[in-house]
């Protein structure tokens, strides 16, 4: 895995461009990842996901567009590192991703400490993050998260569609995201900036072993 060919070349190796690479992890169906794509041809979008049967449906509607800025990656979010160079990554999309709500599996949640720092191997210093969750504990726990780290938190809501919307988070809504919506469930959103020099650290009374393990 150590010889991953595309590793720190996926720009101009995979999409032929030198274009800002984003990620979405945890991408499912790819309906995130194809709508930013369709709104941002100027840059390049990778979904990952370890379920390639979910991303199916996704690769087949950009080769159907003709989507040149999109592709998808089958993997495990443990072992995301691997794939990617020093700050070659701009910008990470984390939409609704299970919030793993039992204490016993809350180092899975993907933006735990031990995940923040996975990331920061290969974010660009200008990178941004953003959560978009349907779990109110999760969004809590991350923008707590955030603000315990001294981490830049650019735009936090418990109610995304509450007037003014963030543009981008707004404009894309996945299957099951519109019918929470017509259910009147709040959609919670988080955008932050992670300090690059410094491992995440979990917060108080969260167990220490392992955060700053990236294997």
């Amino acid at each position: 895995m150590e010889g991953f060919p595309m590793r720190g070349k996926w720009a101009p190796e995979f999409f032929g461009n030198d274009q800002a690479l984003v990620l979405e992890l945890g991408c499912g169906k790819g309906e995130y990842t194809v709508g930013l794509a369709r709104r941002n041809p100027g840059r390049n979008y990778l979904g990952v996901d370890i379920k390639g049967a979910r991303m199916w449906r996704g690769a087949r509607t950009s080769l159907d567009e003709g989507l040149k800025n999109v592709g998808f990656l089958r993997t495990r979010i443990e072992l995301i590192g691997l794939f990617f160079g020093p700050e070659e990554v701009q910008e990470i999309w984390i939409t609704f991703p299970d919030p793993q709500l039992k204490d016993s599996r809350q180092k899975k949640r993907l933006t735990h400490p031990l995940f923040l720092n996975r990331y920061r191997q290969f974010l660009a210093p200008d990178h941004q993050i953003h959560l978009k969750t349907d779990s109110a504990p999760l969004y809590h726990y991350t923008l707590a998260l955030a603000r315990h780290n001294g981490y830049n938190v650019h735009h936090h809501t418990e109610d995304l569609y509450a007037a003014p919307p963030e543009e981008e988070a707004s404009m894309i809504q996945t299957f099951y995201e519109a019918r929470w919506l017509q259910e009147g469930l709040p959609i919670h959103y988080l955008r932050f900036t992670m300090d690059l020099h410094r491992d995440a650290l979990p917060l108080p009374g969260e167990p220490t072993s392992g955060i700053s393990d990236a294997e």
